[in-house]
């Protein structure tokens, strides 16, 4: 049976809430965006942004202004721990998103937020910020939605909707997961990761990844012509009550055995003038339907997993794209977008999988760094991945 999708809330500001609000938003459908933190999140260091989530926003008709801020390149090369940093592989990059767009691009985060933001502004998505989602209702086909002030006492808010379509993309400890009953959460794996943006050393032209060593990974990004975001994963420990100079201050010890740019990262280090962030790794996957009645969750609500095939941001903007292609295909002369039998089968047909193998590859690359397993094929593993990703979502 057919209903038309008039009116929908999307709850998180993230990539794929912001995406999904976007797409729908300029197709004509009105969208209510529910965000609990009083402004856009505007903290961590740097992303990597493979092709398939390039070609994605394109599609979103932002892809220019992304590229105006972040660094495109190609390859992966893979360097030895030690002072002479000695090369160990030159990767040939897929290019996941086609041959209309790089196969990667590094940015700064913050930036990609403002430029997602300002599109879904523009295209007439109704933002607001400062509201907690703490109910759920679904009566019929329709559901309302408890919102309130963030930080308040729970069900102290009013009444949102009707909605036809609820889009719970609020993270990893997703709000909208538990409301719809959905008890699968985020397992943390035992390692940690150091994040910091910092001055680009002129030779780096492309990610580069050390294994082994002090740490399980050494690795940074270029995100612009001035810029890196570099990184160290770690066993995991609590971190949380350091100062940022004493996590400068970590960076700068733990890296100590890297060579080669990492001698140029430490020198921006030891200014003092960067913000370091510290978070753990965690993977899950809901195994089976994403969505109950006119609620479905999307991107890390629905899965996570460590950055080490960096598909993160890819696979929620997949998750954001499949479903308002799914919807807005369904478009009828009255509606811009419509739910018919078959919507949620072939979305979870076309997502599941491809989840599924990018949750357990990267988790799997992680196990072999925790297990100290040096004969792995972690460039064959990578590699393999992006050839999967390379077919369209």
């Amino acid at each position: 049976m057919f209903r038309t999708v008039d009116h929908v809330a999307v709850v998180g500001a993230g990539v794929a809430g912001l995406a999904a609000a976007i797409r729908l938003a300029d197709a004509g459908v009105r969208v209510d965006l529910y965000e609990a933190r009083p402004g856009l999140n505007l903290s961590g260091s740097g992303i990597t942004l493979q092709g398939n989530a390039l070609r994605i926003f394109d599609r979103l008709g932002i892809w220019e202004d992304l590229r105006a801020h972040g660094y495109p390149f190609e390859g992966l090369k893979l360097r030895a721990p030690g002072p002479d940093a000695a090369m160990v592989a030159d990767l040939p990059d897929v290019k996941t998103g086609g041959p209309d767009y790089p196969a990667c691009m590094g940015m700064y985060r913050p930036d990609l937020a403002r430029v997602m933001l300002a599109r879904a502004e523009a295209v007439g998505v109704d933002l607001h910020f400062g509201s907690e989602v703490s109910g759920l209702e679904q009566t019929g086909e329709t559901v309302q939605l408890q919102v309130g002030k963030a930080g308040a006492v729970a069900d102290t808010g009013d009444v949102a909707g009707p909605f036809d379509l609820v889009i719970g993309a609020d993270g990893l400890h997703s709000a909208v997961r538990s409301l719809i009953g959905i008890d699968v959460e985020p397992v943390r794996n035992g390692m940690g990761i150091w994040r910091v943006s910092v001055a680009r050393p002129p030779e780096v032209s492309s990610s580069e990844l050390y294994y082994g060593g002090p740490v399980y990974i050494a690795g940074y990004t270029p995100t612009s012509e001035s810029t890196i975001y570099a990184f160290l994963v770690e066993k995991a420990q609590e971190r949380d009550e350091l100062t940022n100079d004493e996590r400068v201050e970590v960076m700068i010890a733990e890296s100590a055995a890297y060579g080669g740019p990492w001698n140029h990262i430490r020198r921006s280090l030891e200014t003092g003038d960067v913000e370091v962030n510290y978070t753990r790794f965690t993977s899950h996957l809901v195994p089976s339907a994403w969505n109950r009645g006119s609620t479905v969750i999307i991107g890390d609500a629905a899965h996570t997993c460590p950055p080490t095939i960096a598909q993160g941001a890819a696979q929620s903007l997949e998750d954001a794209s499949v479903l308002t292609e799914l919807l807005l295909g369904n478009a009828t002369d009255d509606a811009p977008a419509g739910i018919d039998d078959g919507l949620w089968a072939e979305f979870h047909a076309r997502r599941l999988p491809r989840a599924q193998a990018v949750v357990d590859a990267s988790a799997q690359l992680a196990q072999w760094q925790l297990d100290g397993d040096t004969e792995a094929d972690s460039g064959r593993l990578i590699f393999d991945v992006a050839r999967t990703m390379a077919e369209p979502a």
